[in-house]
């Protein structure tokens, strides 16, 4: 082939549209991956296996065999009680999240099958306002761990979070007693309660329900704690060890149980409620 007719095959290709999303570039060994592979990988860079944010759709999809509902209480909506404003009025940032999304707040409360488990999952997503918690964050929790009671099948936990939403003030900060009292509802019946960590895990959520699970699962190297290690650094006056907010340095210290693979989450989160239930 002749470079004229090299140059015009090139020239009449479609161009790389990064910025829609068509392609993706790895954060972690900078190859350029096709953004549906990537999606069939479960978000998981084939080259050097780092793990990219999933939605909170994403998140059911990868665990559920069968999905009976993606959103058990949608009719749920976050409302502005402070008036609240910032660089922004409150309200608009809920439309931009929700427009952003598909979603109506961080949340969603899924019901359906792990193979032939029934389960109830409460799956947060980063993507809104940075998953953080409010009033509806709370409210959904709540319902999703009452239901799961109600059924008596496995309650799972997926966090994703900055921590709890400033623009709710103190209401947003009530949210951590009040999805405590409804987890320790479901210890007192003895229905399992997994938590599983993602990247980020943060603040609020992380202070409550995230560290509240029978079990506690992590992603790979996710970043979970509660103040940011900045704002820790500064506090203490002291050097910070290496990695002290990752999933390998919490399970070295005792902090979580296990840290599992993307892939194997579902078949470890199915073999625990297989040894639960009998």
């Amino acid at each position: 082939m002749g470079l004229k007719e090299f140059l015009s095959k090139l020239k009449g290709r479609k161009k790389l549209n990064i910025e829609k999303g068509e392609w993706i570039q790895c954060k972690n060994c900078k190859n350029l991956l096709y953004s549906e592979d990537l999606k069939k990988n479960l978000k998981i860079c084939p080259h050097c296996g780092y793990t990219f944010r999933m939605s909170a759709k994403e998140r059911v999809d990868m665990l559920l065999t069968d999905v009976k509902t993606y959103d058990l209480f949608e009719n749920i909506k976050p409302k502005d009680p402070l008036k609240f404003k910032d660089t922004k009025k409150y309200k608009d940032r809920l439309k931009e999240a929700q427009n952003k999304t598909g979603l109506n707040d961080a949340i969603i409360v899924a019901n359906g099958n792990i193979y032939d488990r029934e389960v109830v999952i409460a799956a947060m997503d980063f993507n809104f306002m940075g998953g953080s918690m409010g009033s509806v964050v709370g409210a959904k929790f709540v319902r999703g761990a009452e239901y799961a009671l109600e059924k008596k099948v496995p309650f799972i936990a997926i966090t994703a979070s900055g921590g709890a939403r400033m623009q709710e003030g103190i209401l947003s900060l009530m949210q951590m007693a009040k999805t405590s009292i409804a987890i320790n509802r479901l210890n007192k019946a003895g229905i399992l309660y997994i938590s599983i960590l993602t990247d980020p895990t943060m603040g609020g959520v992380s202070a409550s329900f995230a560290f509240l699970g029978d079990v506690i699962i992590a992603e790979p190297q996710s970043l979970i704690g509660f103040a940011g290690p900045r704002v820790i650094k500064e506090t203490i006056k002291q050097d910070l060890p290496e990695g002290f907010q990752t999933a390998e340095f919490l399970l070295e210290k005792g902090q979580i149980d296990m840290v599992v693979p993307r892939q194997n989450l579902k078949k470890t989160v199915y073999t625990l409620i297989k040894q639960t239930q009998g």
